[in-house]
């Protein structure tokens, strides 16, 4: 506390290079950036959010639901340097991601969740683990018969699978769900 001269703890103040790579990769201006800096410092003092911190973030978007198994797909996901953490750029532009790009971006990133693998392909199971997630993270307790997630993923699978291989590459679920709403609104809903 107070040490300017420590090691530890959050750069109070953004480098000009990391207002030009953030605005560069956001549509946020710098007034913006800043903003958000200042909100990220006030609720992660130590300028890193760990997955706790994370999960108790994403329980006041969802307050219906438990946030834990969602958290763990995306923490994994916007954790860029696999540090355990998440700094403000990392914040930022998971936020930017999930909220500004188009809707292919944001597939995409839908895509790079449900990939626990990341071997390009999402099978029924990584799908299941995803819908089970999201089920969570919304309140949702009516998983039999046709919203079992199992079975929900087997049919998605089966109703977008171009290629035949039981999964789906990138490519086969960025236009699996532009082309149907009930898809996109399940697997990307907030797209």
């Amino acid at each position: 506390m107070g040490n300017k001269g420590g090691k530890k703890g959050a750069p109070k103040e953004l480098t000009s290079k990391q207002i030009v790579m953030l605005k560069a990769n956001t549509n946020y201006t710098d007034r913006e950036i800043r903003e958000w800096h200042a909100g990220f410092l006030r609720d992660c003092p130590t300028g890193k959010l760990n997955k706790k911190q994370f999960i108790e973030v994403y329980k006041k978007f969802y307050p219906q639901g438990k946030a834990d198994s969602f958290c763990n797909f995306a923490f994994s996901m916007f954790d860029a340097n696999h540090d355990g953490t998440i700094d403000f750029d990392e914040f930022l532009l998971a936020i930017a991601a999930t909220s500004q790009g188009s809707l292919d971006d944001r597939l995409e990133v839908a895509f790079d969740m449900c990939d626990i693998s990341n071997d390009g392909q999402i099978d029924q199971k990584e799908l299941a683990g995803m819908i089970s997630a999201m089920y969570d993270l919304t309140g949702e307790s009516d998983r039999k018969g046709d919203r079992d997630p199992k079975k929900r993923a087997a049919e998605i699978i089966k109703k977008i699978d171009v290629s035949g291989d039981r999964k789906l590459n990138k490519h086969e679920f960025i236009a699996g769900c532009k082309n149907d709403p009930v898809i996109r609104r399940l697997l990307a809903p907030n797209v």
